[in-house]
């Protein structure tokens, strides 16, 4: 399973938390000291609740589950858009729109909506439309693919959400919570950890922070992911050679 390295944590700074006067007093269990003003989370801490999610994280996606990625500050939608991409999992780094868990089937109807402008495209449709008509579908294909373009495969809710700052992220949270679907969050000394199932105390300001915590993260489910693979290839091994004994039997 992908661990946590506290050297490789401190090198990307991870450890550098808030100005003191802005903490959340339940974060103290995860905080080292304070230095100049500013606390500093204590990274064994950290990778410790890390391997924690990374645990947790491979043990759903062997299964073949979802996670949900969000991160909508402008440090971190880059980096979260590259590893959840290489992942194939599904991502939010525009606004969070309201009620995309607790109410995903209206969410599901916009994708439909943006796929069946695809259609149009595709089978001609569009070409009938006046200059005017076609002006306004195309923005509105726009905005549908800038909010919703990264989800468009995703047919049911997630079975867990990674967050990138629970504070900022705070509805997305909520709804999950409301749900019942467990989340995953990185979460600076600002923040209240009894918000998330997973905690993983440090810096989500810094795109060097939240890069090494999800290259971490990244391994995991791709060890989950592989092991799913590799459990499929030998259930479809061992139908063939039932397949193969029935017929020897058929044969006799």
């Amino acid at each position: 399973m992908a661990k946590a390295n506290v050297k490789d944590l401190l090198e990307a700074g991870v450890h550098f938390g808030h100005m003191t006067r802005k903490w959340n007093p339940n974060m103290a269990p995860y905080i080292f000291m304070e230095k100049n003003g500013i606390h500093i989370v204590d990274l064994h801490k950290t990778a410790v609740k890390l391997d924690e999610a990374c645990a947790a994280l491979e043990k759903l996606t062997s299964a073949g589950k979802k996670v949900l990625f969000v991160a909508t500050k402008k440090q971190a939608k880059e980096v979260v858009a590259k590893h959840a991409s290489e992942l194939n999992m599904p991502y939010i780094t525009e606004r969070w729109p309201g009620g995309m868990l607790t109410n995903f089937v209206t969410i599901r109807k916009a994708v439909k909506k943006m796929n069946s402008i695809d259609k149009m495209k595709k089978d001609g449709t569009f070409e009938t439309l006046s200059k005017k008509e076609r002006l306004q579908v195309d923005r509105q294909r726009a905005n549908l693919e800038k909010n919703l373009g990264s989800i468009s495969d995703m047919v049911r809710l997630p079975s867990a959400v990674f967050v990138v700052d629970i504070l900022r992220e705070h509805i997305a949270v909520t709804e999950a919570k409301k749900l019942g679907i467990p989340v995953f969050g990185i979460v600076d000394t600002n923040s209240d950890p009894r918000k998330v199932d997973f905690v993983i105390p440090g810096n989500d300001d810094a795109s060097k922070s939240i890069d090494m915590i999800l290259s971490v993260v990244s391994e995991a489910i791709k060890e989950g992911q592989s092991q799913r693979k590799a459990d499929k290839e030998k259930s479809k091994e061992g139908e063939k050679v039932s397949a193969d004994t029935d017929a020897d039997f058929d044969a006799e």
